[in-house]
């Protein structure tokens, strides 16, 4: 699975430098909360129509959302408080962003105003849900790691489209509105699958006993 690769190399990445800037004073907590302080001077930028400026200090921003991770890897420092923050300041994120490109789109008339605001609300809702699904379904005992558009490939994508704008950027909006739903979808599916095998297994197990008290006339 591509994601999948896609994020072992982010992650290799991340270890590789972190273990040259282990030093740094600074806790993982507080990287990620640089991380989304950057990530909302982007979404502010959006807003205004200072796309490219967004998208660089986007690239800043989910640096620093990789690097926390790492640095709590690289320093033992990994604790389940750090993972419950940075899942959720994720969210907060994601959400600023979104909205950015809502208001910049809502400020800039034209005739694909209303499908650029209906794929936003449309690529934030699928955001969303990739983000619970997964954490819904381990929550129950389920894995839940598959999906073609998992948070690395909607950051990148998204900075691509904030640099470039125009009409890459429309159809990155149009892009995150269907596969961050698809993505959902997937998840879904998979956790769907463990939990039927699951049921078969519980229901072979039921009747293995009376299989075997069956009395053969």
């Amino acid at each position: 699975m591509f994601t999948t690769r896609f994020e072992a190399w982010v992650r290799r990445q991340a270890d590789a430098l972190m273990t040259a800037l282990r030093r740094i004073p600074l806790t993982p907590n507080q990287i990620t909360v640089i991380g989304v302080a950057l990530t909302f001077v982007a979404a502010v930028l959006v807003a205004f129509g200072y796309l490219r400026w967004a998208g660089i200090v986007l690239i800043f921003g989910g640096t620093f959302d990789i690097l926390d991770g790492a640095l709590a890897r690289s320093t033992g420092r990994a604790y389940p408080y750090g993972a419950f923050l940075d899942s959720t300041l994720d969210r907060y994120s994601e959400g600023a962003i979104y909205i950015g490109l809502a208001v910049y789109f809502a400020g800039t008339p034209g005739p694909y105003q209303r499908w650029l605001l209906l794929g936003t609300v449309a690529a934030l809702t699928g955001s969303f849900l990739v983000s619970y699904v997964r954490a819904r379904a381990q929550s129950l005992g389920f894995v839940c790691d598959s999906g073609l558009f998992a948070r690395p490939e909607r950051v990148v994508v998204t900075v691509i489209g904030l640099i470039f704008g125009g009409v890459v950027l429309y159809g990155v909006v149009a892009l995150l509105a269907i596969l961050t739903n698809f993505t959902a979808l997937q998840r879904i599916r998979e956790v769907w699958l463990q939990g039927r095998a699951q049921r078969l297994a519980i229901e072979r197990e039921a009747a293995a006993p009376k299989r075997g008290n069956t009395v053969t006339p």
